[in-house]
């Protein structure tokens, strides 16, 4: 193989590396974006939730969270949104969950897990296996029976 032989060959496989770092780097900065928009109109959720719970004393019900969601901005990243409402009472500890939306990503850095909205306000992503050790012990049997169970 002579000199320019190997300059276009160099070159080719640069050009590959390049093109497949910047194709990694879309999808992850994709990933990254729809989590961030779904954390947003989670947050929008939250301060609804609270306003009602101050307003009213208890949460809002399905209906009403159904109802106001669709003006969030980032709804549409959000997702198929799960509202446990009917089965938290007024004496439920801060910890419960609330309303849970499933995020399954599938790339190197970006892993799949749950934002979750907890009684007490509070939003966090958590991986499966947390938010399963969390939700299990708060379900009920009637819950399990008539909740779908492709949860994920």
């Amino acid at each position: 193989m002579n000199r320019q032989q190997k300059w276009v060959l160099t070159n080719f496989a640069l050009v590959i590396l390049i093109t497949a770092a910047a194709v990694l780097g879309m999808i992850e900065l994709k990933n990254w974006v729809n989590r961030s928009e779904a954390t947003r109109a989670m947050e929008q959720l939250q301060k609804a939730v609270m306003e009602y719970r101050g307003k009213n004393g208890s949460v809002p019900p399905e209906s009403y969270v159904d109802g106001i969601i669709k003006t969030f901005a980032g709804e549409p990243r959000l997702g198929n949104l799960n509202y446990r409402a009917r089965w938290i009472t007024i004496d439920s500890p801060p910890e419960t969950i609330l309303a849970y939306v499933n995020k399954d990503y599938h790339s190197f850095f970006s892993h799949p897990g749950v934002i979750v909205l907890q009684y007490d306000g509070r939003i966090e992503w958590m991986d499966k296996a947390s938010f399963d050790k969390l939700l299990s012990p708060q379900q009920t049997r009637m819950e399990l029976e008539m909740t779908p169970q492709d949860r994920f």
